[in-house]
């Protein structure tokens, strides 16, 4: 894997100067908040996520600017293309961080390498804050990049945990935190089939990431397979076609195609060996059955009785499958599915706009 920052920008949390200074603007209602990510690619979850932030806080007013971390200086105009075709609800200014960062009244980083871009390239009083939505260390085996991911927790900004999951990892290392709860974007993902015929199992496969296990997703289905024949499996994502069990490729969706799957399919998979994926929550806004997999902390963040939960091996995951294709659910179960699951991002965005409200404040008083 190739180094994901330049070497000017790895900061270090024994080293990082202490945030003094006046903060030189009278108060004023509206904000500038600055957001620091990696440049997306169409459908980027995370990406999808964080802009929703950034949504929220212009719907409260705010001014936002999107600095994009490109470490191999990669064409801006493309990258805010992207943004503008893949995230038309949102407004912000897109910017290169290469060009520098200056002027916002708060900088919110994504992930570990932007928080330490934050770290090296702004200076002042500003309030700084980090919006984690996974406990990242974990997405690297021990050793460098698990290191500094880590340190990134430690270099003195308001961290956002997204979810118990991460808030839980953050206190094992003592790494202070504010929590913001998870969501589901019920305005797509909603039950449009509570009551007709369903059929077959639905699995988002994504072969580069390993932490979303995909392997272990694929042996799952071939045996779920060789039990159910009867039972198509859709897949939507990044898989090829060399499988060896029938199954239908949808690759890429939308989200209101997604959403139609869904309400057409019984049960989907919803691994994930780190935070948990949005897709067992929108698999049951759609009154479809989601077996996810057990890691700690994952119950705290989704607490919810219709999920079917399983241990991460072929065979348990194949077995969970199974039992939700085996017995039956009535309409009003269906319905109870889907109102089970959390409406909207309201409550995710008004606990990130506190924050950032919060340490602006705070921020101006130093």
């Amino acid at each position: 894997m190739e180094f994901p920052l330049l070497d000017e920008d790895v900061a270090d949390s024994s080293r990082l100067p202490a945030t003094a200074g006046q903060w030189s603007r009278g108060h004023r209602s509206q904000l500038t908040v600055a957001w620091i990510c990696t440049p997306p690619s169409p459908g980027s979850g995370g990406h999808t996520t964080l802009f929703r932030m950034v949504a929220g806080m212009e719907a409260r007013g705010d001014r936002c600017v999107i600095y994009l971390y490109d470490r191999h200086g990669g064409d801006i105009d493309r990258h805010r293309a992207v943004i503008r075709e893949f995230w038309p609800e949102i407004t912000a200014e897109i910017r290169d961080a290469a060009n520098g960062m200056t002027g916002a009244d708060a900088y919110v980083a994504s992930s570990w390498e932007s928080a330490h871009v934050l770290a090296s390239r702004v200076q002042g009083p500003a309030a700084r804050l980090y919006f984690i939505q996974d406990f990242e260390p974990f997405f690297h085996a021990r050793g460098t990049l698990y290191a500094l991911a880590e340190d990134s927790y430690r270099f003195g900004f308001v961290n956002i945990a997204l979810g118990e999951l991460v808030a839980q990892h953050l206190t094992v290392i003592g790494a202070d935190h504010v929590l913001a709860p998870f969501g589901c974007d019920t305005a797509v993902y909603h039950l449009t089939n509570p009551a007709g015929p369903r059929s077959g199992v639905v699995y988002y496969t994504k072969p580069g990431s390993d932490r979303r296990g995909y392997r272990l997703g694929r042996l799952a289905l071939e045996e779920f397979h060789r039990r159910h024949p009867e039972e198509s499996v859709h897949l939507y994502g990044d898989a090829g076609d060399e499988w060896n069990i029938p199954t239908v490729q949808h690759h890429r969706l939308s989200p209101e195609a997604l959403n139609d799957l869904y309400n057409q399919t019984r049960a989907g998979l919803a691994i994930s060996f780190t935070n948990i994926t949005l897709v067992a929550e929108e698999l049951l806004a759609a009154g479809a059955i989601p077996v996810v997999t057990e890691v700690p902390f994952a119950r705290d963040v989704l607490p919810n009785p219709h999920v079917l939960w399983s241990r991460a091996t072929p065979g348990a995951l194949a077995d969970a499958l199974c039992q939700a294709v085996e017995v039956p659910v009535t309409t009003e179960q269906r319905g109870l599915m889907a109102r089970s699951v959390r409406d909207g991002w309201g409550p995710t965005q008004e606990a990130v706009s506190s924050a950032i409200v919060e340490a602006v404040e705070q921020a101006r008083r130093r």
